[in-house]
């Protein structure tokens, strides 16, 4: 396997690894144990087939093609429209929903460094002001700050893992939640989802790759393995040390459970890990999803790159997430849910139908296995996914 296999791999588990994670424990603790991890298994395979589903449509269509010139080749205008509208609706959710997490481990952190209590509105403005400038400066520097902060976080997830395994014990992975069964799945359908949403980055592995099928598929099955055992041993080492009761008792709150897995270890150097494992699980991820905003934004609207140009597109990337961050200061597990909405759009619904058209057309090259089985029962996993979130929002 060549380095440039060994990254894309590295590229398809980093995209998907990230704030998500955090959210996992707080979003599944009602279902307990067992099911979150049987659920994760079947989202893991949905994520899993829509992504050689996508990869099928880009390699039929073109390599060199971006999402948005695909759909448009196959769905024309409207469904360019709809694809715009998902993408652009997805990152303005996920944008709010890490403003709304990082300032909340942000004033945490104020209070257990300065024991000054720092207001929550503030601490949303002081986070969007200190890490949104980096949308500005370019992909270049999110590049070089991403990966050097990516992999420590990658390693602090394993000294986590690591050091909250032996604490993991039977009273804990055996605790239920007094909630309904409906509203325990409900609650942690759309959260999962999203969390295994690396699809945006395969236009740019099909180009990188060389449109080579088989050496894509296995980035693909690789890359998004590789987050489904992160998300299976960090269920296992936080319902397992402090409970699905405890866990569900914080009510979605970020800075409680990252509090209750410090207590749990007994080296001050593992319980500041976990802090900075979770501020750069959010950093990272923001980092990401704000560069993609700030750039789909300014082609949209077809800024200039003067200092003007640039104030004006960062305006319109932050300020609806940061009144939404603003005015729903609890709402992280819930805005990660909500975002499920246009992913099952862009990453479900709009390939099926892209698919259809392109198996009707041409009967050539790469296809996933499955035929019109599959495509239904995806289709029906979208239509769950949704109903999931609308559930939940009513």
């Amino acid at each position: 396997m060549n380095l440039k296999i060994l990254g894309s791999i590295a590229i398809v588990a980093g995209t998907a690894i990230g704030a998500g994670m955090l959210a996992l424990p707080l979003a599944t603790a009602a279902l307990g144990l067992i099911p979150a991890l049987g659920l994760l298994l079947v989202v893991w395979a949905v994520s899993a087939y829509t992504s050689l589903l996508m990869l099928e449509i880009n390699l039929r269509s073109g390599v060199g093609d971006n999402v948005h010139v695909i759909t448009g080749k196959i769905l024309g205008k409207k469904g360019q429209f709809v694809q715009g509208a998902s993408f652009l609706s997805l990152l303005f959710a996920l944008t709010a929903a890490y403003l709304t997490g990082g300032s909340s481990l942000l004033v945490l952190k104020v209070e257990n460094l300065f024991q000054v209590s720092l207001d929550n509105q503030w601490a949303v403005v002081i986070f969007t002001l200190a890490l949104g400038g980096f949308a500005a400066l370019g992909v270049s520097w999110v590049d070089k700050v991403s990966r050097i902060l990516f992999s420590l976080m990658v390693a602090l997830l394993v000294l986590v893992v690591l050091s909250l395994f032996p604490e993991v014990n039977q009273v804990s992975l055996a605790q239920e939640v007094s909630l309904s069964l409906t509203d325990s799945w409900m609650i942690a359908i759309p959260v999962i989802f999203t969390s295994f949403g690396f699809h945006v980055c395969i236009a740019t592995l099909v180009r990188y790759l060389d449109g080579d099928a088989g050496n894509l598929r296995r980035v693909l099955l690789i890359g998004s393995t590789i987050p489904l055992i992160c998300y299976i041993l960090w269920l296992l080492v936080t319902l397992g040390t402090v409970g699905a009761n405890n866990i569900y008792g914080f009510s979605g709150s970020l800075p409680q459970l990252v509090t209750a897995l410090q207590q749990m270890v007994a080296s001050p150097i593992v319980s500041k890990g976990i802090s900075f494992f979770a501020d750069l699980a959010l950093i990272t991820s923001f980092l990401g999803v704000t560069l993609s905003l700030y750039d789909f934004i300014a082609e949209l609207t077809r800024s200039s790159a003067s200092v003007k140009g640039r104030v004006g597109t960062w305006l319109m990337t932050f300020v609806p997430p940061l009144l939404c961050a603003l005015y729903v200061p609890e709402g992280f597990v819930a805005v990660l849910g909500f975002a499920a909405i246009p992913l099952v759009f862009m990453i479900i619904f709009l390939p099926i139908l892209m698919a259809l058209r392109q198996r009707a057309l041409m009967q050539t090259g790469y296809q996933v296995a499955g035929g019109q089985w599959a495509l239904g029962l995806a289709g029906i996993a979208g239509i769950a996914i949704v109903a999931a979130q609308l559930w939940v929002a009513l």
